[in-house]
């Protein structure tokens, strides 16, 4: 329908508007029927891409470039089909480039309102997945947390099978077995997810086989998630037995290169961006006594040590000094404990100038990294570049380490500081076990919004 209504809205304009002479007079009716003819092919092109998958729904970065790049390939298709076609289809060369414009445009509304619809259909309780929970496992109360908004996940819990634990005080039924479940509950089962298998593998196969026979989705959460995160392979050992190969991290081979290759090519083009803004602050800096920059350590990609740069945002009197040094000088020893029990910071840390505050506050302090990132130090995008001592806070360190830190990342474009330490940390774990090149693009996009936007910077 979007498509339709572009590349008619196209014609309209162009050649009922337009008062421009036409290349090849083309009647509406056949240039209707042709594009209705073509449509299906564009549509395949969208199912190739991944946009009919409910996996696309709740990523819409993604969902725009690949509407984007849908709609440029099917653009190109139909121009293929108006060379190769014995009649052509456009009356005039601006009628696809239209089409194209207004194609996008469309698609990006007509999904939204499916995304509205299906809301309000959600509502009445019209659409909805009837979905069991089997298992006494910890994660069956997230799950629970995670579907009981119907509207916005669309699934309705019919039952919870095994749970002992507190379901939160919602109102969810629950059953001593699976058996039980089916002698008492006589209504459609759409979904079924076992948070937890069975030491008798019997019962597993009882509630597989029941799920097989009736055409039910099944879905089960392995034992040891921590094995099935980062990049998984199903590979045939001697042409029958699946084996999973996994990566904890795609950041090696071709990826480490790419990656770097892709850090000095944005760098670089950050750099000459960066720096007018950056010789305006060493300018103001000139009124300010003391270095403009200075440097910490971080640890970086195996443990190794690095110096990162920034602009300098205390008090040159209160430069290179601890906090405990700083606080006690000014004579305000007792802002150490507040200091340190609120994460190293403080809303009006008397050592942090005006400019240090302004330059804070915009994240321009952190231009100076761009340079660490041209050396090798850090990457544009990968986890927070943390000291040594809040590295051990980390139970997967060794995860972590595995790659370089990035001067922003997902824990910056969740909020930074406005988001808990172990929040950030499960950030950083995601993004190595999970890295790609459209991520760290998407993350890339999301931090510029972040740094105007001025969220969770101090």
């Amino acid at each position: 329908m979007a498509l339709v209504a572009a590349f008619v809205a196209a014609y309209v304009l162009r050649v009922k508007l337009d008062p421009r002479p036409l290349i090849q007079p083309v009647g509406a009716e056949t240039y209707l029927f042709i594009f209705l003819t073509i449509l299906p092919f564009w549509i395949l092109i969208f199912a190739w891409l991944g946009l009919y998958n409910a996996g696309i729904y709740e990523k819409r970065f993604k969902e725009l470039s690949r509407l984007l790049v849908g709609s440029f390939i099917g653009l190109l298709f139909v121009i293929f089909w108006n060379f190769v076609a014995k009649d052509p289809i456009f009356p005039a060369r601006l009628v696809p480039i239209y089409g194209f414009g207004f194609g996008f445009l469309f698609l990006v509304i007509f999904r939204n309102l499916a995304r509205l619809a299906r809301v309000v259909l959600f509502r009445q309780g019209l659409g909805l997945t009837h979905v069991l929970l089997i298992g006494n496992s910890p994660l069956t109360p997230e799950f629970i947390d995670w579907l009981a908004d119907e509207r916005r996940s669309g699934y309705k819990i019919i039952g919870v099978v095994g749970q002992k634990r507190n379901i939160g005080g919602r109102n969810v039924p629950t059953y001593p077995s699976f058996q039980q479940f089916l002698k008492n509950y006589k209504g459609d089962i759409h979904s079924v997810i076992q948070t937890e298998l069975y030491a008798d593998d019997f019962k597993n196969g009882e509630i597989l086989s029941y799920t097989q026979e009736h055409h039910v989705s099944y879905r089960f959460v392995p034992g040891n998630t921590g094995l099935f995160v980062g990049n998984l392979e199903v590979e045939l050992f001697r042409s029958s037995i699946p084996v999973i190969n996994i990566h904890q991290t795609a950041l090696f081979g071709w990826g480490r290169v790419v990656k770097r290759l892709f850090d000095l090519f944005f760098g670089v083009l950050l750099l000459i961006l960066a720096l007018p803004v950056m010789l305006i602050v060493f300018l103001f800096y000139l009124f300010d006594h003391g270095d403009p920059l200075f440097a910490q350590t971080r640890s970086s990609r195996f443990n190794r040590k690095i110096r990162i740069y920034k602009f300098r945002t205390q008090y040159h009197a209160y430069h290179r000094m601890t906090p405990e040094q700083g606080f006690a000088k000014m004579g305000r020893s007792e802002l150490i404990t507040e200091f340190r029990a609120n994460g190293d910071f403080l809303a009006n840390d008397p050592r942090i100038s005006p400019l240090g505050r302004f330059l804070r506050k915009t994240s321009l302090d952190e231009l100076p990294q761009i340079i660490n990132v041209l050396k090798g130090d850090l990457s544009l995008v990968g986890p927070r570049p943390l000291e040594p001592f809040e590295m051990e806070q980390y139970a997967k360190k060794s995860l972590v380490l595995g790659v370089k830190p990035g001067l922003t990342g997902l824990a910056v474009v969740a909020g930074r500081r406005d988001i808990p330490f172990e929040e950030r940390r499960q950030l950083d774990l995601y993004y190595v076990q999970n890295w790609s090149l459209w991520l760290d693009i998407v993350i890339l996009a999301k931090t510029v919004r972040t740094v105007l936007g001025a969220r969770g910077a101090r």
